[in-house]
């Protein structure tokens, strides 16, 4: 018998909302997200775009609304704000400690190849045995960054990942989204920098504000 296809990966909401400090920061909110696809969150500071994404990667409950993910349970990277360097780890370390939170092999073998290409992937090479403190904010950037080549998530969610970054990195950023979502990944962002990000949809938080409805 043959077994069964598995279905792509995709992201549902379905009237979400969101309490935040007391304040419900946005209402009603539905969106679809399906493999392959890209979707922008646009709106001013406090619309509500990095209460969105730590939502949807689980940091924070829904204070209404229900959202339903299809992809495998550990399949979702969430990039914050912060870039989560330690000082002390060297590139390489510190995308290997991060490598066994994401469940990859401990092998040196597997697990030696795939930091590689982590770090060619952010240009990051020649730099993997210099400890974090020394990197520049935008090289730190970039080694967050690199987290996504591990563990293969299929959803990325990304809080302004261009924090930092100059010209030519923004668009090695661009280029991996596209192989990302070519290769049937989704991803959910927020951005100031406007991302070449062919046929992205965007969603304005603004429209599902939610500050003068009563709790």
């Amino acid at each position: 018998m043959t077994a069964a296809p598995t279905p792509e990966p995709s992201l549902t909401a379905d009237g979400l909302a969101c309490l935040r400090g007391g304040r419900l920061v946005f209402a009603g909110l539905s969106f679809r997200l399906d493999a392959g696809e890209a979707l922008v969150l646009t709106g001013p500071n406090g619309s509500g775009k990095s209460s969105l994404l730590r939502l949807v990667a689980g940091l924070v409950p829904a204070f209404a609304g229900q959202l339903d993910w299809t992809g495998a349970p550990g399949s979702i990277a969430y990039l914050g704000h912060q870039d989560a360097v330690k000082p002390a780890l060297t590139v390489r370390e510190a995308l290997r400690s991060w490598a066994a939170m994401a469940g990859a092999a401990a092998g040196e073998g597997p697990i030696g190849a795939a930091i590689d290409a982590a770090i060619a992937a952010v240009g990051l090479e020649g730099l993997d045995d210099l400890p974090g403190r020394y990197l520049s904010a935008g090289q730190r950037r970039r080694l967050a960054l690199a987290r996504l080549e591990l563990g293969r998530a299929a959803l990325w969610l990304l809080d302004e990942p261009t924090l930092g970054l100059d010209a030519a990195s923004v668009a090695r950023l661009e280029g991996r989204i596209a192989r990302h979502r070519a290769a049937g990944g989704l991803v959910l962002l927020a951005t100031h920098v406007p991302l070449a990000l062919d046929g992205a949809r965007f969603l304005a938080l603004q429209d599902y504000a939610a500050e003068d409805l009563p709790l």
